[in-house]
């Protein structure tokens, strides 16, 4: 049977959300994950600092735990490299494993 397009409607309305409260929604995701606290404590650590430093975004990099000036695209381009190096290398362990089995079986 056909659905009712009226019946659809509050269906659509219930899961619109609108701007402020997704805003809302958001806001208390960053509070309850913590990062609003983890935030606040880089900013009071930066605003307490004597001197303030000249980089400040490193500065927040470093207190936060972030390795600074690392060239994060060329480690995830290394890291992809070397993800396909191990899959190959497990294809050959297994493929020899293979072949010395075989080997082990024929001299039986």
């Amino acid at each position: 049977p056909e659905e009712n397009p009226q019946r659809r409607a509050p269906q659509r309305m219930a899961n619109y959300q609108t701007p402020d409260s997704k805003k809302e929604e958001f806001r208390k995701y960053l509070e309850k994950s913590g990062v609003i606290d983890a935030l606040t404590k880089v900013l009071v650590g930066l605003y307490e600092e004597p001197e303030r430093p000249p980089n400040a975004v490193d500065y927040i990099k470093r207190y936060m735990g972030a390795p600074t000036g690392v060239d994060v695209e060329a480690m995830r381009t290394e890291n992809e490299q070397l993800r396909k190096e191990r899959e190959e290398l497990r294809t050959t362990i297994e493929d020899l494993n293979s072949r010395l089995q075989e080997h082990a079986a024929a001299e039986d």
